[in-house]
């Protein structure tokens, strides 16, 4: 596998043999339903489609799972990352229990695929360990045990979690979590779907989509497909969703691996509570096992220290684990934080005919996505489904009104970079294999130096909404700090919500245009966005 969608560092999974090939889309094709993205959402909603009878077409920017779904540590789990006291705060008790139920279904159904395909992907139930870190607040895990069980999840005390190394404390354990190895599941999803007549194509970049009847995907080589339904599952929708940006944060989170004697860790999956919390599994792996753990998130493009955070979680991981080995892998993810918790999945929000997205997993992108599988499946075979109120793109959350603006006043400040000095001041002072902003005249620059020395110059705005990318030294990666769109050294998108490529300098000046009206509009933004989302007729609760 390449993680050339998504960065250079390769995760754990790279270990394992690389999936089947596809081409790219050469001519014009029509289908019942076009899906954007072959990560699990994607899939997921395919392979439920082409069992509920509707020819589909998928088509990856990539290759399969090269996206962020290669990128998770694949815990399937009912122990939500915002809580569970939280989600009643903002949603109310009812639809709390509904989102715990969807979850569990959501790892129920990974299950059922599982056996029904015949799927070695290392799949197993196995129990979850919530924990606070040493003299931490106990009173959090009650207010969650409780909050839990009142949405029906099972969950209880337990005097410490199964780990001889250290002393966990009373925490909570949710019994029956999961987990697998991602890029086997997709591998499995991908030869069933293809049985059922469904076509794959890699390599082939969504450049823009039509509503309408039918829908329409145009790609940016040239051929389009037609479809009476069109699914965008990028993770980070690349469809124009006006004030969904604003309500979905991308953050990035990171994680190592490294060997451990075989057995010598209870195999379970493990979490601590802290902002920004640790989470810990084991993946076996023939004569060793493999610890994945974990964390140090923080908003896209909006950190430097990527080497100090994988030293952390190294520190972390080693104090408590003194029998790790070397880390042999370090890698990051993009994760999709909605305001309010739960993940966006459903009619597109402003009215696109036919169009469907599914964004925002909120750390929890392997049951999120089989979620969006199972709903987006009934909403377009006109099935009903008790969770698409839940899960409502349109949806506005009055009570996380604070978070969002907080969130938007985050980026209204990231805006200050146009004004800021750039990373270097001459281009000499780039190293190969790196990059840096650099102010040339009027324009800032993002310029990539690659390995052989030679300079690859762009446009540093994004072409978003306006806002200066920052060099990503880790994943080699020019990234977004207002919405989290993200770019190869060479300026080509890889994340959305940007659809187009950080532009040559001569087609600087409509960019720099377009930058000053946002900065000119940007301080009202969080003030209107209610107003203006009313008068779209999004719905409020």
């Amino acid at each position: 596998m390449t993680n050339n969608t998504s960065g250079s560092n390769m995760p754990v999974w790279a270990e394992s043999k690389r999936g089947p090939s596809h081409p790219a889309l050469k001519a014009d094709i029509s289908a019942d339903v076009c899906i954007i993205g072959a990560g699990i959402a994607g899939l997921s909603t395919a392979y439920l489609l082409g069992q509920a009878g509707k020819s589909v077409v998928v088509l990856e920017d990539g290759e399969i799972g090269s996206g962020d779904t290669g990128r998770t540590t694949a815990h399937l789990s009912t122990a939500l990352d915002d809580r569970y006291h939280e989600l009643e705060r903002l949603h109310g008790g009812d639809l709390t229990r509904i989102a715990a139920e969807s979850h569990s279904v959501a790892i129920d159904t990974i299950e059922a695929i599982v056996r029904a395909e015949n799927i070695s992907c290392d799949f197993e139930r196995l129990d979850g360990y919530l924990f606070v870190p040493p003299e931490g607040d106990l009173l959090e895990l009650e207010e969650e045990l409780q909050a839990a069980q009142r949405s029906g999840i099972i969950v209880e005390w337990a005097v410490r979690a199964p780990i001889e190394s250290f002393n966990t404390g009373p925490c909570l354990r949710f019994p029956r979590q999961g987990q697998f190895h991602p890029l086997k599941y997709l591998y499995g999803l991908v030869s069933s779907i293809e049985r059922n007549g469904g076509k794959i194509f890699c390599s082939t970049h969504a450049a823009d989509v039509q509503g309408g009847d039918p829908a329409l995907v145009r790609t940016s080589d040239g051929p389009s497909v037609r479809a009476s339904a069109v699914v965008v599952a990028t993770n980070a929708p690349i469809s124009e969703t006006y004030g969904l940006y604003t309500a979905n944060s991308a953050y990035r989170t990171y994680a190592i691996a490294a060997g451990v004697p075989r057995g010598s860790i209870t195999r379970a999956l493990y979490w601590d509570t802290p902002d920004p919390y640790h989470y810990v599994r084991v993946q076996g792996d023939g004569s060793h096992d493999w610890l994945i753990v974990g964390g140090e998130d923080h908003k896209t493009g909006q950190a430097d220290d990527f080497d100090e955070r994988f030293e952390r979680l190294e520190s972390w991981t080693r104090e408590r684990f003194p029998k790790l080995e070397a880390v042999d892998f370090t890698w990051s993810g993009q994760v999709m934080e909605p305001v309010d918790g739960l993940a966006f999945i459903g009619k597109h929000p402003v009215g696109k005919r036919n169009v469907y997205i599914a964004t925002g997993d909120s750390g929890h992108g392997m049951t999120h996505g089989t979620i969006a599988g199972l709903l987006l499946r009934d909403l377009i075979t006109g099935n009903t489904n008790r969770w698409a109120r839940l899960y409502d793109p349109s949806r506005i959350t009055i009570r996380a009104f604070a978070e969002l603006t907080q969130e938007n006043l985050n980026v209204a400040e990231q805006l200050a970079d146009w004004v800021k000095d750039p990373d270097v001041a001459s281009i000499d002072q780039i190293a190969p294999g790196q990059g840096a902003t650099l102010q040339s005249g009027l324009m800032k620059l993002a310029v990539y130096r690659d390995e052989s020395g030679a300079y690859h110059r762009r446009s540093a705005v994004c072409p978003h909404l306006g806002c200066i990318v920052s060099w990503n030294s880790s994943e080699k990666s020019w990234d977004c700090p207002c919405h989290g769109s993200r770019f190869d050294p060479y300026g080509n998108v890889i994340n959305g919500p940007a659809k187009d490529n950080l532009a040559a300098p001569e087609n600087y000046s409509p960019l720099l245009k377009a930058a000053a009206l946002l900065l000119e509009s940007s301080t009202s933004l969080s003030t209107n966005f209610l107003g203006k989302l009313l008068t779209l007729g999004i719905r409020i609760r």
